[in-house]
């Protein structure tokens, strides 16, 4: 959903969400990755994708917990739309950072 102010988007996390940390930090690790894409000023072949990609992270959010399976899928695509624009790996490394949040518990076995 977009604000007032051009190129800003109001984001709502709901109220079951709004304790979870991992959706707080990944909510504005998009909003990162949002307005530094909003001010870059080369042309992008993909932007679209990562624009789109960044939109249906945010209707993940706004549904509550996300996926780890729908967010490593958008994931994938803003990588692949962004990953090489190096003025936008801090940001990208962020969204990751607060994906990888949302691993699922690994177990390990020992193996005999």
């Amino acid at each position: 959903m977009r604000s007032d102010a051009v190129g800003q988007r109001a984001i709502r996390v709901p109220d079951a969400a709004e304790d979870d940390p991992r959706v707080c930090g990944l909510s504005a690790a998009v909003a990162r990755l949002r307005a530094e894409l909003d001010a870059y000023p080369a042309r992008l072949h993909d932007r679209r994708t990562a624009e789109d990609e960044l939109d249906a992270l945010d209707v993940q959010i706004a549904e509550g917990v996300p996926s780890s399976d729908g967010l490593r899928h958008s994931l994938l695509l803003i990588v692949a739309a962004v990953g090489s624009v190096s003025a936008l790996a801090d940001a990208l490394s962020g969204l990751r950072n607060a994906v990888e949040l949302f691993g699922e518990a690994q177990e390990f076995r020992r193996v005999n």
